[in-house]
């Protein structure tokens, strides 16, 4: 096969794959994983009012080298509706092997512009600019001088995609934020979450939510995350070790004779809610998120991305450039339920991320098992903490 045939062949056989938000069945809880709090009605990041999810993945055909198995996954505070409608938001960077763009500006400004995008390591740029031709054609502004800066975070795929082929288009970036829709999240093999891996186990896009009382109001707080870091030998599941009562084919393993640290994976966590926060407060949710994934045993090893944002859809008038707009903000003597939801959610969206996952074989014939779900419930069962579904 000549080499520019085998390029058309490849080009034909990307073709964006605007994924339909449906969940996967099943999830971890229907395993019988117990968990802690109570969740939302779809137990996902959209069960906060006006948030929307939406993903683009992109496998090549079966036989085409080399493999591609990647994509993109949006995530839209306020929906559809114009950036110049911000959110309060705020950002923590656990260990910076890793990047999201525009956090200079979010951390300046405390606010949150349009959507955050998650892809692979090598395709945030093409990401970036996407998101600003998408805002360039959909909306209208009243100054000639609009300017965007995107937050685009990344994990690295290149395990099961071709990840220096660049395979990542505009047109992909545009699929995702033009199926974002409320609703049922699909997880796993999906979006940004295609070719990623987590303890070792193939893996990808998890979420999850609670739901928070405070003095008569409920709040939701959700989180969506794409889970690609761990060992397999840290895993834990309900406290119970569960990556140590399955050993068998851990991903990387080739690389073990070349690598000590085998710790090559990040993991890009958004967090929302609708309770009054404000930047300050927001940055201290996005930093309990390092304790909800150390429930699963993880410790952000050197070579891990770990970077976490997190935002509020209170205070419409949060960017409200005339007058002086009104704020609510939640005292900081009632936010520790919120920082208990964010940890019980970000557990959970891991432990989801692994159960909806597929296995997958891609560059260079490499391969990821997923977690086998009767091995998952055997363990559980063995250290007496299986739940009935």
């Amino acid at each position: 096969m000549s080499t520019s045939f085998r390029r058309a062949l490849l080009s034909l056989a990307l073709l964006p794959l605007a994924t339909a938000l449906h969940a996967a069945e099943p999830r971890a809880r229907d395993l019988g994983v117990p968990f802690e709090g109570t969740p939302g009605p779809l137990n996902a990041i959209t069960d906060v009012a006006g948030v929307e999810v939406g993903h683009s993945t992109i496998i090549s055909a079966e036989g085409v080298t080399p493999a591609v198995r990647t994509g993109v996954t949006a995530v839209l505070p306020r929906g559809k509706r114009p950036p110049t409608e911000a959110v309060f938001a705020g950002w923590f960077s656990q260990n910076g092997n890793g990047e999201m763009t525009g956090t200079t500006w979010l951390d300046e400004s405390g606010l949150l512009y349009g959507p955050v995008m998650i892809t692979n390591t090598h395709s945030v740029g093409v990401v970036r600019d996407a998101v600003i031709a998408w805002g360039g054609k959909h909306y209208t502004f009243d100054t000639d001088d609009w300017w965007s800066l995107p937050v685009v975070g990344e994990t690295w795929d290149g395990w099961l995609n071709d990840i220096n082929g660049f395979h990542v288009k505009p047109e992909h970036a545009f699929a995702a934020l033009d199926i974002s829709r409320s609703g049922p999240v699909t997880e796993g093999n999906v979006g940004g979450g295609t070719g990623m891996i987590c303890y070792e186990f193939k893996c990808g896009i998890g979420t999850a939510s609670r739901v928070v009382e405070d003095e008569g109001k409920r709040y939701t707080l959700g989180v969506l995350l794409q889970a690609n870091f761990g060992r397999r030998s840290e895993l834990l599941v309900a406290g119970v070790p569960v990556g140590k009562e399955v050993p068998e084919q851990p991903a990387y393993a080739a690389l073990a004779s070349k690598r000590e640290d085998r710790d090559l994976g990040s993991v890009i966590v958004i967090v929302a809610t609708d309770a009054p926060l404000l930047p300050h407060q927001l940055d201290r949710i996005a930093r309990r998120v390092t304790m909800g994934i150390a429930r699963s045993g993880a410790v952000a090893g050197n070579g891990s991305g770990d970077i976490f944002l997190a935002f509020s859809t209170a205070n419409a008038e949060a960017s409200a450039a005339k007058g002086l707009p009104s704020v609510q903000m939640l005292p900081n003597e009632r936010i520790t339920p919120f920082f208990t939801a964010t940890v019980q959610a970000v557990d959970e969206a891991v432990m989801n991320a692994l159960v909806a996952a597929r296995t997958l074989t891609g560059f260079e014939g490499n391969t990821a098992i997923a977690l086998p779900h009767e091995k998952l419930r055997a363990a559980l069962k063995k250290y007496n903490r299986l739940e009935a579904p």
